[in-house]
């Protein structure tokens, strides 16, 4: 036959729920443009990352008005 479970303390409870909080994003600037991005990501305004150009945000504006 089963055994019911201990009750834990509501300082035991709470501890353990403690790592379940959301976090704040640390948000950088562009050395760019300047906008507010999540850190090691490329820039969605200006397509840049590390001071160089990975995205090509030009040819994809274009693509889309052509449509």
């Amino acid at each position: 036959m089963p055994v019911a479970r201990q009750r834990h303390t509501k300082a035991r409870r709470d501890r353990a729920r403690v790592f379940l909080k959301l976090k704040v994003k640390k948000l950088i600037k562009c050395a760019n443009c300047g906008a507010e991005i999540l850190a090691h990501k490329v820039c969605a305004k200006c397509g840049y990352y590390k001071g160089k150009e990975v995205v090509n945000t030009m040819k994809k504006v274009n693509k889309k008005a052509k449509k």
